[in-house]
């Protein structure tokens, strides 16, 4: 029955293309006519491009075929469908002009400014369409849950409920955990079912469909173990990765005089890479401080009216190659806010906060002042969160290539921050975030973290 359905969604989906692709051209063709310059020569009846827009509808559907666009995958964000969808699309128009041509030779005329109107507009139109059938495929699994064992009730475990809690369209249903810390029998409102060896067993009784191994930190051979289990009892396995898995694809393989050696690629960005994310980090940066001044200024004022002390906190943090600067932040807290307590972090419902300090922590616009510290080279927009030196000091100790996080320049925001770890959260998850970051960074990536941060401001259960 279920595979009867998803086979039902997917024609739906390939429906739903097909009738925003004919749209899109339909739309270029209005907008063709009624477009001054160029001047259309000899304006046809839409009847007479029916066989070209045959051509273009089938072939794009092929080529998103291609491009696995009818494979869906759970927790692909909007962003990413966007990006697949431009690239295929784009591949798609050419092919359907290519095809167009050769069908038929010279005898179609058809106006090259609506095959570039076509190929601009199927973009936004299969993107509407698509919102469209997500949202039939989330219902469908919102009302056909998949059963989920989280094995690891650590810091790992609790991030996974997490994110399945803040993703019910996902269809996730998470039963319990798995887990050998003795004593404890339930972890954030999620009882602990039985320990890691009885996986196979909490699988038949729980009728699980999916395991999540929360427990990157586990041998080799615990986890092999772990999957026979899960093999046996025919669950779907998912596994969160270590450090080394992490990285693994940064690794390339090499010898000495005959002996394999695995080298791991330098993760710093030179060249024209730097080039363009300083360009980038300039140009956002100024525009964003011009259009935010009247804000800023009406924030200062309410800071000074709120309570006493400076509008900006200055604190010490470590940038590029450990290199020291001044943090600036909207002051948020009391004024002599660390003078019992020392260097410490910030945690929920935090006592040295201020009142209009509680709201601005809340939706991170004490951060904003931030963006001076892009415009002065400290920081950049996207990139590791800058700890304190003594808090670099500490970490450097206990957590694996942790240096190797300045080998970019601190952030606004980051990959970490987006996945939910920040403030008081594991600073070794967060540090494998940063180095993966780091070392798969593009444009397109620092895009997709920005506009992220933007729509998850007012819902981070971490912003405190």
């Amino acid at each position: 029955m279920q595979r009867k359905t998803n086979w039902i969604l997917n024609l739906i989906t390939v429906a739903m293309d097909a009738v925003m692709i004919g749209a899109a051209f339909f739309a270029a063709y209005s907008l063709r006519r009624v477009t001054e310059y160029p001047r259309p020569l000899n304006p046809r009846p839409f009847s007479y491009y029916g066989g070209m827009l045959l051509i273009h509808v089938a072939t794009l559907l092929v080529t998103f075929s291609f491009y696995r666009l009818y494979h869906f995958k759970r927790g692909l964000s909007q962003i990413d469908k966007t990006y697949a969808i431009m690239t295929a699309v784009s591949f798609g128009a050419v092919a359907s002009v290519a095809l167009t041509s050769f069908i038929y030779k010279n005898e179609l005329d058809y106006p090259r400014a609506m095959v570039i109107y076509a190929w601009i507009l199927n973009i936004p139109f299969v993107v509407v369409g698509r919102l469209l059938t997500d949202y039939l495929h989330a219902r469908y699994r919102m009302a056909n849950p998949t059963r989920v064992l989280i094995v690891g009730a650590g810091d790992v475990g609790r991030m996974l409920l997490q994110k399945i809690d803040q993703s019910p369209g996902l269809g996730y249903e998470p039963v319990g955990f798995a887990d050998d810390t003795p004593g404890r029998t339930e972890v954030a409102g999620l009882p602990i079912l039985g320990n890691t060896a009885q996986v196979g067993f909490l699988i038949r009784e729980h009728d699980v469909q999916e395991v999540i191994l929360g427990l990157p930190e586990a041998s080799d051979e615990d986890t092999l173990g772990l999957i026979s289990q899960c093999e046996r009892e025919k669950a779907t396995v998912r596994i969160f990765p270590n450090v080394f898995q992490i990285i693994a694809s940064e690794i390339s393989i090499d010898d000495l005089n005959g002996l394999p050696l695995l080298t791991v690629r330098d993760v710093a960005l030179r060249g024209w890479r730097s080039a363009l994310k300083r360009t980038t980090d300039l140009a956002v940066s100024a525009v964003t401080l011009i259009l935010l001044s009247p804000f800023m200024l009406l924030m200062a004022l309410l800071i000074k009216l709120d309570s006493p002390g400076p509008v900006f906190f200055a604190q010490e943090r470590m940038g590029l190659d450990t290199r020291p600067f001044q943090m600036l932040k909207f002051r948020s807290m009391r004024a002599d806010a660390e003078k019992e307590t020392g260097p410490v972090w910030a945690t929920k419902d935090d006592p040295r906060r201020t009142r209009f300090g509680t709201l601005i922590r809340r939706y991170s616009l004490d951060e904003v002042p931030q963006f001076i510290n892009v415009l002065l080279g400290d920081m950049s927009l996207v990139g590791p969160r800058p700890e304190r030196p003594i808090f670099v000091e500490q970490f450097r100790q206990m957590v694996p290539r942790y240096m190797e996080r300045h080998k970019e320049k601190a952030g606004i925001t980051g990959w970490a921050q987006i996945n939910g770890l920040r403030g008081d959260t594991s600073i070794v998850e967060r540090t494998k975030y940063d180095l993966w970051y780091i070392e798969n960074w593009s444009l397109l990536l620092d895009i997709k973290i920005i506009l992220r941060t933007v729509f998850s401001a007012f819902y981070d259960e971490n912003a405190y």
